[in-house]
């Protein structure tokens, strides 16, 4: 294995935005009672500090994703990386609840442009044998910055106050935007900078996702309903259009052609939607539930993304060796009885259980996305590797809103407007159960599409579209 210093400079580049992003997303969660209390924010606004970022970063992955291939991904990674850095700032800076809400939505657009270029900056940058092993590196960051995110964003919200996370946040931007602008060199040409993307269908898109995330926050009333409803065909509009475009931002034939690409998004789709949440509700259990301190609740959701850090490089470059759908299946299996375990939890569930759980799903996590990622950017021609990664990151952003969703939908339903503070313990623990028992259904499904996906042809490393 001798790599070079660029490939080696590159792949420090993308590990440390990778970190940044996840970091903040892991710390913020921690701080939202904090929030809470500084803005007088309801159960449903509180929900959408985490879920404007994702709305966001998922409106714009697919057209970003597609104007990289054209334009180059390591003009768009940099203009990424400066639009996170500054957002960052500002979030610390916000007066009111919806000015924080509205920074993250800024927020989310600069995480979307440095999402869905680093994976395809790296397989470009390594020979197929090594992608395993880089995208395992590339994901154990993203873990990495999942576990510190909860320790660091307890301790700063206890002893500096919840704005000191997005202060951090912007020095990490700083110094990964310096480094990024020294280093990273520029694009090739590409033959395809004079072609166009039809951006028709790109407007459905986007308001699909607007009018399904927005509407779930007025569930049970008809007006949400009828919101989703109409979120549902515009992304239906979406995909006809699509379909018909000579340039399309998405290739729907990838999907509709290219079973393993699309199984292998399918069950990231899946898995994502049934465990993001997992942290966002276990901070607040932790610390209505158990009474715990925001540092506390730290440290012990520590426990999952640790284990993810640890064994992603290990699945990663295990995957290279077996054929990824085993080890990806084997992970989604461990989620789903994971997440049953977590639909049990009471008010006198032990932390140790709590902890032992945290551990076991971090293990299944680790053990699904480094061998699906190799799966995805493996299922193309070198040309869409930009889109492949844009759209491997959408599905995990929309897994991760869905997951969002779901539990605002059940908090809605069963809590109400009320404040997460003056909830009596007993409807809380009801909405947390039935979201988990809802996680663990979805992931039994992804099952399916994990082991069906079919096998990477280790000779050949794309499949025709």
């Amino acid at each position: 294995m001798n790599w070079t210093k660029k490939q080696l400079s590159i792949l420090a580049i993308v590990a440390i935005t990778s970190f940044m992003g996840t970091f903040l997303i892991s710390s913020v969660n921690i701080a939202l009672p904090a929030i809470e209390k500084t803005f007088g924010l309801n159960a449903v606004k509180l929900s959408w500090v985490i879920t404007a970022f994702l709305l966001a970063t998922a409106m714009f992955l697919l057209p970003i994703g597609r104007w990289s291939d054209l334009t180059g991904i390591r003009r768009i990674f940099k203009a990424g990386v400066i639009i996170f850095t500054f957002s960052s700032l500002i979030c610390g800076f916000s007066p009111s609840g919806f000015w924080l809400i509205s920074f993250r939505y800024v927020q989310g657009i600069g995480a979307a442009f440095t999402s869905t270029t680093g994976p395809a900056i790296l397989v470009s940058a390594f020979l197929p044998q090594y992608r395993g092993r880089v995208l395992g590196i590339s994901v154990s960051a993203v873990y990495l910055g999942l576990a510190f995110g909860p320790f660091a964003g307890g301790f700063l919200t206890q002893y500096l106050g919840w704005r000191s996370i997005f202060f951090v946040a912007s020095a990490f931007g700083l110094v990964t935007t310096i480094i990024a602008l020294l280093f990273l060199g520029k694009d090739q040409q590409n033959a395809d900078t004079q072609k166009k993307i039809d951006l028709k269908g790109t407007a459905f898109y986007m308001t699909g996702l607007i009018m399904l995330v927005y509407g779930s926050s007025y569930i049970p009333g008809l007006q949400g309903w009828l919101m989703m409803g109409m979120g549902s065909l515009a992304l239906v509009i979406f995909w006809q259009v699509e379909n018909r475009s000579t340039s399309p931002v998405l290739e729907t034939k990838l999907f509709t052609r290219n079973r393993l690409f699309a199984f292998s998004n399918l069950a990231a789709l899946i898995n994502y939607s049934a465990t993001f949440a997992i942290i966002f509700l276990l901070s607040l259990y932790l610390q209505k539930i158990q009474g715990m301190s925001p540092r506390e609740a730290g440290i012990i959701l520590v426990a999952q993304p640790a284990v993810m850090a640890v064994f992603s490089p290990i699945a990663g470059r295990l995957s290279d060796r077996i054929q990824p759908r085993y080890l990806a299946t084997l992970g989604m299996t461990i989620c789903t009885i994971g997440l049953v375990v977590f639909s049990l939890l009471t008010n006198l569930t032990p932390i140790w259980i709590i902890v032992v759980v945290l551990f076991w799903v971090g293990l299944g996590f680790a053990f699904f996305s480094s061998p699906n990622m190799n799966t995805i950017m493996s299922s193309v021609n070198k040309h869409q590797l930009g889109l492949a990664s844009g759209s491997a990151a959408t599905m995990r952003v929309i897994g991760q809103i869905t997951s969002m969703t779901v539990a605002t939908l059940f908090f809605a339903g069963i809590i109400g407007n009320q404040a997460i503070e003056t909830v009596p313990d007993n409807l809380f623990l009801m909405a947390m159960k039935y979201s988990f028992i809802s996680f663990s259904l979805l992931s039994a499904i992804g099952i399916y599409f994990s082991y069906n996906r079919g096998k990477i042809n280790r000779d050949v490393q794309s499949n025709n579209t």
